[in-house]
């Protein structure tokens, strides 16, 4: 196991921790530029998601900052198009190429919301329609078939629709990658295509567990997140562009 691979998947738990994400973008893109198997990496990323963000809901609960029944209502609805697209059978060009896509189109919203979006107001409205609850089911499908828990495609919706406050926004997300990684690892398990590797995965499980643990009880002030996006958005359309040259 690479020392420096368990370091940077350590910075991507802290970072993605403290906004709500379990980084499994930044975890793909990571083991991608490795050159590690994809049913490794996808098995992988997804428990990497699952410990990080099991941390992050328990904070944002504590913090007043997670309205669960929007959360559950947004969430359950994706569950089974997660365990769905983790069973879709793909082939490693088209899982790449897929995953090429996806990573661009990740960097290209959080570049959105960075640079391009206006003054930020919810709107209390917004969370009367049942247009999220479609698109819920669109990013869990994405999600099991890459496994990216999809909370960085939500996300940058939920704050395009004025879905509600930032933080509460993140405490949303946090719960959707958590059901939506779980949801794609029992479509794995299921199938019996799980992978599980103990001496390349543990080392990087227990990295992300204590980036996680820090980085969710750290402010956003001390973690500056605008740069900390800006930085995560080029990594991930690097990674992303790269496969898509590649493919």
């Amino acid at each position: 196991m690479s020392i420096e691979l368990c370091i940077l998947f350590f910075t991507v738990a802290l970072l993605y921790a403290s906004a709500g994400f379990g980084g499994g973008s930044s975890y793909l893109a990571l083991m991608a530029l490795w050159s590690i198997d994809f049913q490794l990496m996808k098995s992988t990323a997804l428990l990497c998601n699952v410990v990080v963000v099991t941390g992050g809901v328990y904070h944002f609960y504590r913090a007043g900052q997670l309205p669960m029944k929007r959360a559950l209502q947004l969430s359950v609805i994706s569950v089974p198009f997660a365990f769905v697209g983790s069973y879709l059978p793909l082939k490693q060009h088209t899982f790449f190429l897929l995953l090429g896509v996806a990573l661009t189109v990740a960097a290209l919203l959080m570049c959105y919301k960075l640079f391009l979006e206006k003054e930020y107001v919810p709107d209390p409205n917004a969370q009367k329609t049942y247009k999220y609850g479609i698109v819920g089911a669109a990013i869990g499908l994405l999600s099991g078939m890459t496994g990216i828990g999809g909370g960085i495609y939500l996300s940058p919706v939920l704050r395009l629709g004025r879905y509600d406050t930032a933080k509460k926004i993140a405490g949303i997300c946090s719960v959707f990658i958590l059901i939506n990684s779980i949801g794609g690892l029992l479509g794995q398990a299921s199938k019996g295509e799980i992978v599980f590797d103990l001496h390349f995965a543990g080392p990087l499980l227990l990295s992300v567990i204590i980036g996680g643990q820090i980085g969710a009880r750290l402010s956003a002030a001390v973690l500056k997140p605008r740069i900390v996006e800006g930085a995560t958005a080029l990594l991930i359309l690097y990674a992303g562009v790269r496969m898509l040259i590649q493919g």
